[in-house]
């Protein structure tokens, strides 16, 4: 089975619209040694096409529009966040502290971005003030599982390198294979609410359609640019307490609106944005919703013919589904550091793949649920995990073609345009299908500035 028909099958969609994607395969196009290509290619193309499919039964078209795939296109999405520029200035993707560190038996990979991260994993370490020289001296007396452990256990974030075969006999890894790529669940009996025909240029699959955005980072925000560029209205609500690093949000918030609101002291606000709403995604930790009554089945309830996205870092079971976590933490446990590494030092990503990738996917998988809800109606679920996608880069692909042409540079794939936040250069959109739309209807606006209400 070829990587996008594995995408396909696993967001449900019919083998016989795969014929419909064609791809410009090229050469040197985030080159590793995994098949990071081919599983980016994947990803966007099984999106591009649950677009296409969306797009076609909403317009009454007698085929669905063919999918186009450019390995440039790709590429250079999933590095769009080291391609922005505000006025300028290039982006900072990672904190001083977000980084590999010996310790006195091997590696460990901290993530301490944001302020609430960094404090406990300074006070894990007993270091009193955010100096790099410090941390490294604590991190080398102590063996690097320990160093997870107590990071851990502090609130913060770090993760021990381990190779692939020390990731499979490890109990998390057990529950992560035993799940599929992506997980559905009906949720009820409930017929949704009908969307209207579609009409008009581009075809905008997903116009219409409300998507309650409360996801962070990147798979998630990656995920919801995406439906917003289809066409929906995409409001993101963050808690006022935890704001998103600026350069994240401005590569992220293409086409969205952005709201703070508390969820505990503010439940009639989000009831009433719930009520509207077709889509709910969430990229917290598994449960750490389920207080403010989000789970996908409390929301059902409350929302009938809902469709809930979940996305979490180590999956919704096993010993770490509570554990906070990022795309380059989960390389490092899975093995991938290992193998893109050296016996001097671990290695990276050429992306931050299993974040665009699994935030790709997930997209797909909202826009297949739409197209099953339009025909059957019905609420449902789908659930995505880095750790899952990253079992299905070790171990479920393989590397393609080398390709017709050869990926030089990212320059045709980048946009420029004025913003609230300053003049930006910026990655085009990779989902591409006749008719499509080529580009965001709207740039990134100021995080937290628009009202709490749909548009």
């Amino acid at each position: 089975m070829t990587a996008i028909s594995t995408a396909w099958s696993a967001v449900g969609g019919d083998p016989a619209l795969l014929p419909r994607v064609s791809a410009m395969v090229r050469e040197g196009a985030l080159h590793a040694r995994l098949p990071v290509r081919e599983l980016a290619r994947a990803c966007v193309g099984a999106c591009a096409l649950a677009a296409a499919e969306l797009g076609a039964r909403r317009a009454g078209l007698a085929e669905v529009p063919g999918v186009r795939l450019d390995d440039g296109a790709v590429a250079t999405a999933f590095v769009s966040e080291r391609h922005l520029l505000v006025d300028g200035r290039a982006p900072v993707n990672f904190a001083p502290l977000s980084r590999f560190w010996p310790t006195a038996d091997g590696w460990v990979r901290t993530h301490a971005n944001y302020p609430h991260h960094r404090a406990p994993l300074l006070a894990a370490l007993g270091v009193a003030e955010e100096d790099p020289d410090a941390v490294g001296a604590a991190l080398a007396e102590r063996s690097s599982h320990e160093v997870e452990e107590a990071v851990y256990a502090a609130g913060g974030l770090a993760v021990a390198l381990r190779t692939p075969q020390e990731w499979a006999a490890h109990e998390q890894s057990a529950e992560v294979v035993r799940r599929p790529l992506v997980e559905h669940e009906r949720l009820d009996t409930a017929h949704a609410r009908a969307l209207p025909p579609l009409d008009g240029t581009p075809l905008l699959p997903a116009a219409g359609v409300r998507v309650l955005d409360l996801t962070r980072v990147i798979a998630g925000p990656v995920a919801t640019r995406t439906l917003a560029l289809l066409g929906a209205d995409v409001l993101r609500v963050d808690a006022p307490q935890l704001p998103e690093l600026a350069d994240q949000h401005a590569d992220t918030g293409f086409g969205k609106r952005s709201a703070t609101l508390d969820l505990a002291a503010d439940r009639r606000a989000f009831e009433e944005l719930l009520s509207a709403a077709d889509v709910v995604v969430t990229g917290y930790r598994p449960g750490a919703l389920d207080r403010f009554g989000l789970s996908a089945r409390a929301l059902a309830e409350r929302r009938p013919g809902l469709v809930v996205a979940q996305l979490s870092a180590w999956g919704d079971y096993g010993p770490w589904r509570e554990r906070r976590g990022f795309d380059s933490l989960v390389q490092v446990a899975t093995g991938i550091a290992a193998i893109e590494g050296s016996a001097e030092r671990p290695g990276a990503l050429p992306a931050q793949a299993l974040d665009h990738g699994t935030g790709y996917l997930l997209a797909a998988a909202v826009l297949r649920a739409l197209t099953e809800r339009r025909e059957q109606g019905y609420g449902r679920c789908v659930r995505l995990s880095l750790t899952r996608t990253a079992e299905w880069l070790v171990n479920g692909l393989r590397p393609g073609p080398r390709g017709e042409r050869v990926y030089e540079a990212p320059d045709a794939w980048l946009g420029e345009r004025d913003s609230p936040l300053g003049r930006l250069r910026y990655t085009l959109p990779p989902v591409s299908f006749t008719g499509g739309p080529v580009d965001w209807g709207r740039p990134p606006g100021v995080w937290g500035a628009d009202p709490a209400g749909w548009g």
